[in-house]
């Protein structure tokens, strides 16, 4: 299936509030877990039903409830009923191939962000959908996989750190997509060395392997900006909006997140620049070494020319050609070849011509 655009003919013309999955099922259970804290304490454990968090949503603490596999459409209505959430939200939630954006509803803020991971062996980017509504007390979280790519924000909340354990779920949103961010920019400097490190071999290996190479990271490069950039007008929108559900005080971690996530697309638009101009390095000394060989060649056949009619001349079939019955007329004859051929190499010379 297309990595840049999916749509199904089914999906044309449904209600855009039905509670319907749209995407790949990536992991067959659906895992939750909960973190429930404040200055003193740290709630951790994992739960089998959505109703024992429900009786979160009314404490004082901050309540992180995280979901592993969105593709269970029972557990979605749970939480839109447990938690009064409108059904256009959850239905948001659902639809794991959707642009990142965000909503700011009455009693919410919804978002949603492109996760990306790198492969090491195959050199791909991978993407995966997280989504993330913010209540006052209450950040619930929407994973396609299970993953510890948010681990560190948990270490952080375990060892009391004071900042996140003393704020409150708009400082926790920060944290989150500070690590999706920081991923990027993590992805993007993988590919930089090895877009770089392909530029140093380009000189000396001019083999089709070159070009695919190039064409893979292009593609690569292409994937990573098409997730990067609705990334980037959602945190603009984000770092702009006045909500009571975020403090004046988180308002500039969200500059903040504007600024990497800035770096992050400046860094992949300069890396998709340097492999064009390895694209154009490598046909113009393809070019420039073919017209070596062409200019090789040429010169051969100029040389070849003259002495090819001095044999032709010689090799006719007439009785009557004075210098055929002459002692010394072959090596007379190599004489002139060797001169001419020589004489015209040391031209070409003079001329510069090779």
């Amino acid at each position: 299936m297309a990595r840049f655009l999916k749509k199904h003919k089914k999906e044309i013309g449904r209600s855009p509030d039905e509670l319907l999955f749209h995407g790949e099922r990536k992991i067959d259970n659906v895992l939750l877990r909960i973190f429930d804290f404040d200055a003193n304490n740290v709630i951790e454990d994992a739960v089998n039903a959505v109703n024992e968090v429900i009786k979160y949503k009314d404490k004082e603490s901050i309540t992180w409830f995280n979901i592993d596999g969105v593709h269970n459409t029972d557990i979605m209505e749970e939480i839109a009923k447990g938690f009064q959430l409108d059904y256009l939200i959850l239905a948001n939630v659902l639809n794991t191939q959707a642009r990142p954006k965000v909503q700011e509803y009455d009693n919410c803020i919804f978002l949603s962000i492109k996760m990306l991971r790198f492969d090491e062996e195959t050199d791909l980017v991978s993407v995966e959908n997280l989504s993330l509504i913010l209540t006052k007390s209450v950040l619930i979280s929407f994973q396609e996989l299970k993953g510890d790519v948010f681990e560190p924000v948990r270490e952080r909340i375990r060892k009391q750190k004071k900042r996140i354990r003393n704020s409150g779920t708009d400082y926790l949103i920060f944290a989150l997509l500070d690590i999706v961010i920081d991923n990027y920019i993590y992805i993007i400097s993988i590919l930089g060395e090895k877009i770089e490190t392909l530029e140093e071999n380009l000189l000396q290996n001019h083999t089709q392997s070159i070009i695919e190479e190039i064409n893979k990271y292009k593609r690569e490069l292409n994937f990573l900006r098409k997730n990067i950039i609705p990334a980037k007008e959602m945190i603009l929108i984000l770092s702009k909006m006045e909500s009571e559900l975020i403090e004046e005080a988180t308002d500039v971690h969200f500059k903040e997140l504007l600024n990497n996530i800035n770096q992050a697309s400046e860094s992949s638009d300069s890396y998709r620049e340097i492999l064009s101009d390895q694209l154009n390095i490598y046909h113009t000394t393809i070019s420039s070494k073919l017209n070596d060989i062409m200019k090789f060649l040429t010169i051969f056949s100029v040389i070849f020319i003259p002495l090819t009619f001095i044999a032709g001349i010689y090799g006719t079939n007439f009785d009557v050609v004075p210098e055929l019955h002459y002692k010394y007329s072959y090596f007379i004859m190599w004489g002139v070849i060797v001169t001419v051929a020589v004489g015209m190499l040391f031209y070409f010379r003079k001329r510069k011509w090779f």
